[in-house]
C-alpha cells in the first residue's frame, strides 16, 4: 500500500532526517491512513531531544513535562499547521492509574511503541515504510481492538484506556479481542480514578461516532456504565406500558441510535430523555404510568452532565431538551395560540433538535415511521408561526414604557404586566401594537 502524507507532515519528517535524527509518524494518523480515513492530525516521534528539536525547526513551542514540542509548519497552500514532535519515551509505574510517575526519554522506536495502548495505534511510518512490531495491520484487517502486550498492565497504566477501547469500537466498527474485553470487565471500577473531564471527552467522541449505540452497549456489558452513568443502568429490565415494546434502558439506547441529529448534545439528550422513568413508574403491566418523568429526567440529566464536567450552558441545553420532549399535539385540538405557547415553552431555536429527539424516541419505541402526519403538521405550523412574538422582548412596549405610563417603580408588578400583555399577543399577534398595549397597560395597572 502506498502511504501518502500531506506535504507539511512529510517536510517535518524530512527536516528531522536531514538533521541526522530518526523521525516517524506514529499513532492514530498511521491507523487512519491505513483505514483510508482522513487523519485529524499528525504526531511524530524521534530520537532527538526537545532542545534538539527546537534547534532544527524555526517556529516551536515547548512548555510541558512530557518532552512534546509543538512545531508550526506550512503546507503548499500557505496554511500553517501544528505538529507535535515527541522524543522516544519510556514510562515507569502509574501509581494513580492516570499518569506515569516519571517520564524518561527512550533510546529506540521499539521502546516508544511498546508503551502505547492498542496495536492499531502502535504503528509508525518513516516516510517510506510502515513499522509494525505488534501486528497492528493484522488487527486492522480483523477489525480488532487489542492492547499492546498484557491488557491489565496497559489498563493499570491509564484507566481511561478502558473507555478508549470502547470508543474505538464505536468509531471504527471494530470488536474487542477476548483478553482485552476480559481485562476491561476486570478493571471496570478503576474508571473512578479518571477525572470527569477526560471521561466527558471520550463520551462526546462516542456520541459523535457512526455507532454510538455500540459504545454505550459495550459500556453496559463491561460494567463501565454503572460507574459512569449509573442512572441509565437503573432502566435495565424496567418494563414500560402499551406504547413501548422495549425496556426503559434499551429504549434509551435505541433512541440515541435513531436520533437524526449529528450534534452530540442532542444525541445525549436522546439517550437521557427517559432516564427519569424508573424513578416515576407507578403500577405494572400495560397500564403503568410515568407521570412527570420528563421533569425528573431533566434534573437527573443536568446532574449527570455536571458530574462529567460539561459546561453549565451544555447542561442547561440538554436538560431543557429532556424536559421538553413530551410536548402534546393532536390535529384539530390546538389553535395557533396553542402552537405559539408550545413554541414559547420549547424555544424556536430548539425546534430542529426536539424533532430529531422525537424521531429517535418514536423509532426507539419500535414504530416504523419517523414522523406521523400530526408531527409533520405541527412542525409546519411552527415554521409558519415562529416569527410571531413569543416573549416579552418582542412586544412593542417594554418595562420602561410601562413605568412611564403608570408611575410604577421597577419590580414584580411591571413584570406581571408584561407577562399579561404577552398572553394577549400570543392569542392574537395583531394586538402587538402600541395603541392596544398602552390601553391594556392602563387596565392592568388599576388591578395591580
Amino acid at each position: 500500500m502506498i502511504v501518502k502524507l500531506p506535504k507539511y507532515a512529510s517536510d517535518a519528517l524530512n527536516t528531522l532526517h536531514k538533521a541526522g535524527f530518526e523521525g516517524f509518524v506514529v499513532g492514530g494518523s498511521v491507523r487512519d491512513i491505513l483505514l483510508d480515513r482522513p487523519p485529524k492530525d499528525f504526531d511524530i516521534t524521534t530520537n532527538a531531544t526537545p532542545e534538539q528539536i527546537q534547534k532544527v525547526f524555526d517556529d516551536t513551542l515547548y512548555n510541558n513535562n512530557f518532552g512534546t514540542v509543538a512545531v508550526r509548519v506550512f503546507d503548499t497552500d500557505d496554511v500553517r499547521h501544528e505538529i507535535e514532535i515527541t522524543p522516544y519515551r519510556t514510562e515507569t509505574a502509574y501509581s494513580d492509574k492516570r499518569h506515569p510517575d516519571k517520564v524518561e526519554f527512550g533510546q529506540s522506536l521499539t521502546e516508544d511503541l511498546q508503551r502505547r495502548d492498542f496495536t492499531i495505534n502502535a504503528m509508525a511510518f518513516d516516510g517510506a515504510k510502515i513499522i509494525d512490531f505488534f501486528s497492528g495491520k493484522k488487527d486492522l484487517e480483523k477489525k480488532l481492538i487489542r492492547t499492546v502486550g498484557n491488557p491489565s498492565e496497559r489498563f493499570n497504566e491509564d484507566s481511561l484506556r478502558l473507555l478508549r477501547a470502547l470508543r474505538f469500537a464505536a468509531q471504527l466498527d471494530f470488536h474487542l479481542e477476548e483478553k482485552t474485553l476480559a481485562a476491561i470487565i476486570k478493571h471496570a471500577q478503576d474508571i473512578e480514578h479518571i477525572s470527569g473531564e477526560r471521561i466527558r471527552d471520550e463520551i462526546v467522541k462516542i456520541l459523535k461516532s457512526d455507532d454510538p449505540l455500540r459504545g454505550f452497549w459495550l459500556m453496559h456489558k463491561t460494567g463501565l456504565l454503572s460507574y459512569i452513568i449509573p442512572e441509565l443502568e437503573r432502566g435495565v429490565g424496567v418494563i414500560q406500558n402499551l406504547h413501548h415494546i422495549y425496556t426503559v434502558f434499551f429504549h434509551n439506547l435505541l433512541s440515541l441510535q435513531f436520533c437524526t441529529s449529528d450534534d452530540p448534545l442532542v444525541r445525549f439528550a436522546a439517550l437521557l430523555h427517559d432516564v427519569g422513568k424508573p424513578h416515576t413508574k407507578a403500577g405494572d403491566g400495560l397500564n403503568a404510568t410515568f407521570y412527570n418523568h420528563e421533569h425528573a429526567g431533566a434534573k437527573m440529566a443536568y446532574e449527570i452532565m455536571r458530574r462529567l464536567k460539561f459546561s453549565r450552558k451544555d447542561c442547561e441545553r440538554v436538560s431543557h431538551l429532556v424536559r421538553s420532549h413530551m410536548f402534546y399535539y393532536n390535529r384539530g385540538e390546538i389553535s395557533d395560540a396553542g402552537v405559539r405557547r408550545i413554541l414559547k415553552r420549547i424555544g424556536r431555536e430548539n425546534i430542529d433538535d426536539l424533532m430529531a429527539l422525537r424521531i429517535g424516541d418514536r423509532m426507539g419505541s419500535g414504530t416504523q415511521k419517523e414522523k406521523p402526519f400530526k408531527l409533520i403538521e405541527l412542525e409546519r405550523r411552527m415554521r409558519l408561526l415562529e416569527k410571531d412574538p413569543m416573549d416579552t422582548t418582542m412586544l412593542k412596549i417594554d418595562g420602561n414604557d410601562i413605568m412611564e405610563l403608570t408611575g410604577l417603580k421597577p419590580g414584580r408588578v411591571v413584570g406581571q404586566i408584561l407577562v399579561a400583555l404577552l398572553e394577549d399577543v400570543l392569542e392574537d399577534p395583531s394586538l402587538n401594537n402600541r395603541e392596544y398595549l398602552e390601553k391594556r397597560v392602563g387596565e392592568l395597572s388599576t388591578k395591580a
